[in-house]
């Protein structure tokens, strides 16, 4: 038998310049939404729903997140790039993927990777440092756990250590390769064992 393997594509996107809208206001979509603001708290988020959790309109007040009482409507996907749904009702979350997919926009359908086109994984942040983790859609808690891993073994400083790498970098001379091989020769021992 031949091992499964993750292709999933990892990216890193500047939501702030993208328009994500939030389908549902219940327990997942509150999940979604701190996943997204705590990540990338300039966010440009809408969420539609016919209700929404009291800690959910709290935290859509604090980063600015459009809220919008009311059911789910094709129309409402008019100028977005990434749409999550996070409904209780299959076929709303279906009909969500479908007019998603008509429009050619990215779409997350929870917990159901079969209409997802990208997973929101675990992330660790230190500074700029950020590593993505995703088990493919397997195993969200082994996601968590790693994420917790790398949270730990991370020094809190390594982004001093970036800010530095930057700084010299922008010292060296030559071309791409040539400045690659003086970063790669320099930046060597961290990995060393």
């Amino acid at each position: 038998m031949l091992a499964q393997r993750n292709n999933l594509y990892p990216v890193f996107l500047k939501v702030r310049n993208l328009q994500v809208l939030i389908v549902g206001g219940g327990n997942v979509a509150h999940e979604k939404l701190m996943f997204l603001t705590k990540s990338s708290p300039d966010a440009q988020v809408e969420m539609i729903a016919p209700f929404f959790r009291e800690g959910t309109l709290a935290l859509a007040k604090e980063f600015n997140v459009k809220i919008t009482e009311g059911s789910y409507e094709k129309s409402q996907l008019e100028k977005r790039h990434v749409v999550i749904a996070t409904t209780d009702s299959p076929e709303v979350n279906k009909q969500v993927y479908e007019d998603a997919r008509e429009r050619y926009l990215l779409c997350n359908i929870a917990d159901v990777p079969e209409l997802c086109d990208f997973y929101m994984g675990g992330i660790v942040t230190k500074g700029n440092v950020k590593i993505a983790i995703s088990t493919n859609g397997k195993s969200p808690t082994m996601a968590k756990r790693l994420r917790q891993f790398f949270e730990d073994v991370i020094p809190e400083n390594i982004d001093d250590l970036v800010q530095n790498l930057n700084r010299y970098r922008k010292t060296l001379k030559g071309g791409f390769e040539e400045k690659v091989d003086q970063l790669n020769a320099f930046t060597k021992s961290i990995v060393e064992k």
